[in-house]
């Protein structure tokens, strides 16, 4: 049996406020550290100690997320501006 493959082209990707939604899910997992730390004897009790520490790691990775999705915008910014310039420096 052939695998199916499709006939068109991918469509482009959408671009939504990924800092925003970085930064919102940052904030999340924070909140959510913040939220278990008063628990943190009964998580040690039963044995889901790794909760309260996958959320601060998610926090954290979420900050290194921030730097990089917001490089990667002003990078996009950078080379649409440069895009516009070109054509009309070369239409003289």
């Amino acid at each position: 049996m052939a695998k199916w493959t499709p006939k068109h082209e991918a469509p482009e990707p959408l671009e939504g406020p990924v800092v925003a939604t970085i930064t919102g899910g940052t904030i999340l997992w924070f909140v959510l550290f913040l939220v278990q730390l008063p628990f943190y004897g009964w998580f040690d009790d039963h044995g889901h100690l790794w909760w309260v520490w996958t959320c601060l790691a998610g926090a954290g990775l979420g900050l290194i997320g921030i730097w990089y999705v917001r490089g990667r915008d002003a990078a996009l910014k950078r080379a649409a501006t440069e895009a516009e310039q070109r054509p009309s420096a070369t239409t003289e």
